[in-house]
């Protein structure tokens, strides 16, 4: 079954690249962070489905848990992981136990972490101590859903699976885990990662609607640590600790730049065949990286360097992008590039200028009331602008800045309208508070 999986992803990759047509991607408050610009030699590491309570397995560590292995590597190396972490799966059955080196091998119809009849042992819930131990020594924390349930439907690989199915039950689930994480530890968190990466709710919402109402960021990769599919081998153990090692090992031989800015995608947990090569393949990991010069960062910590991908320190508009990031405006694209040289449209205007209870709050309101208009990403923030007189009632929102579309607009920027109308040029010369 793990060549199935590989195989799904060979295609789903082809498909995105060749088959399919680049996605649109707007101008959001939720932004996903797949890595960043910088030239500094830092990246970052992340754990999904943790905190884990049971031993590693094979147990190399006298009986020590996953997650207090993975904290003491982490420390010997002075770095710091983000770990996206679930609340508890012990409310996910009635449920079947799935073949082991499937992606059912947690459960049929939900997940179960860290085992199946397991869940005891896992999940923020069960595990006060490694949260506690995780805050209290640096890390980061996300959040991954307090059940670990699909948002909706991704027939390939888990088409019998329960999903939570609508807007309000995704919020439900991502408001029970960030609260307990504000009450028990006054840990506020920033960002969340959908589980099983589907992002699709329903027909008309989507993960990124579901982070921006709650405040967060898409927390994504853009390196696989590997570890989390079985492999096939005489010694699987060791090929799947090879399989983290080696391919990061290749990419630094051929670049030794190549991770600056990335973040890495690891598991803390089991894998499909109930094992956990990232125990080891953790060390090694690291001891490459470290050999490299690189330090482990926190993914907070690396959008410190630069919240966007396309866009370093070097730029020299590089401080005012990121004071309007600092100020929570919406100036970036859902794939976190900002794209400064090419024309600005009213729609992404909008905005930049409209707060963000209307380009949120008022839009998602709207479209659970069932008005289509709002489907598009910029329709809350574009009614905003036309009713205050910042837009005219015929803008478009895909039609380009000109100086008579933000002839209303001109206390935006000083009295003076830009002289040309990129997205440099407009957000260069928008008065920031």
């Amino acid at each position: 079954m793990s060549t199935f999986v590989r195989l799904g992803k060979k295609v789903k990759h082809f498909a995105k690249a060749v088959l399919l047509p680049e996605p649109k991607c707007s101008v959001t408050y939720c932004r996903r962070i797949e890595r960043v610009k910088t030239k500094e030699r830092v990246c970052a590491m992340t754990f999904d489905d943790g905190p884990m309570g049971l031993p590693t397995s094979p147990d190399l560590f006298d009986g020590r848990c996953l997650t207090d292995v993975l904290l003491d590597t982490l420390s010997e190396f002075n770095a710091k992981g983000t770990f996206d972490v679930i609340g508890i799966t012990a409310d996910n059955y009635p449920d079947a136990a799935g073949a082991p080196g499937t992606p059912a091998w947690g459960g049929t119809a939900y997940d179960h972490y860290p085992a199946f009849e397991k869940d005891g042992f896992g999940g923020a819930v069960n595990c006060p101590q490694l949260m506690e131990r995780i805050i209290r020594e640096g890390h980061q924390i996300t959040n991954h859903g307090y059940r670990h349930i699909l948002f909706g439907k991704k027939s390939f690989v888990y088409g019998k699976r329960h999903t939570l199915g609508s807007l309000d039950k995704v919020l439900e689930d991502l408001e029970a885990l960030d609260r307990l994480l504000r009450g028990q530890y006054g840990y506020p968190m920033t960002m969340s990662r959908p589980p099983h990466y589907v992002d699709r709710i329903d027909k008309n919402f989507t993960s990124y609607d579901a982070y921006e109402k709650m405040g967060y960021l898409y927390l994504a990769a853009s390196f696989d640590g590997a570890g989390w599919l079985p492999a096939k081998s005489a010694d699987p153990v060791q090929a799947e600790i090879d399989e983290m090692v080696e391919p990061m090992r290749k990419k630094l031989e051929e670049d030794p730049d190549f991770f600056c800015g990335q973040i890495i995608f690891q598991k803390d947990g089991y894998n499909m065949a109930l094992r956990t090569p990232v125990a080891v393949g953790l060390r090694k990991q690291l001891e490459l990286l470290d050999a490299a010069g690189y330090r482990v960062v926190t993914v907070q910590e690396l959008l410190k360097r630069s919240p966007f991908a396309d866009v370093g320190a070097e730029d020299p508009d590089f401080e005012a992008f990121r004071r309007l990031i600092d100020q929570g405006r919406a100036v970036a694209y859902s794939d976190n590039t900002l794209r400064p040289d090419t024309p600005m449209t009213c729609g992404e205007f909008a905005m930049l200028a409209a707060p963000r209870s209307a380009a949120v709050d008022d839009r998602l309101a709207k479209l659970q009331a069932g008005d289509r208009a709002y489907r598009s990403r910029y329709s809350g923030a574009m009614a905003w602008c036309k009713n205050q007189g910042l837009l005219p009632r015929q803008a478009k929102e895909s039609a380009p800045l000109t100086a008579e579309v933000l002839s209303g607009a001109a206390e935006l920027f000083g009295g003076t309208l830009p002289v040309e109308f990129t997205r440099r040029a407009v957000l260069r010369s928008y008065k920031t508070e």
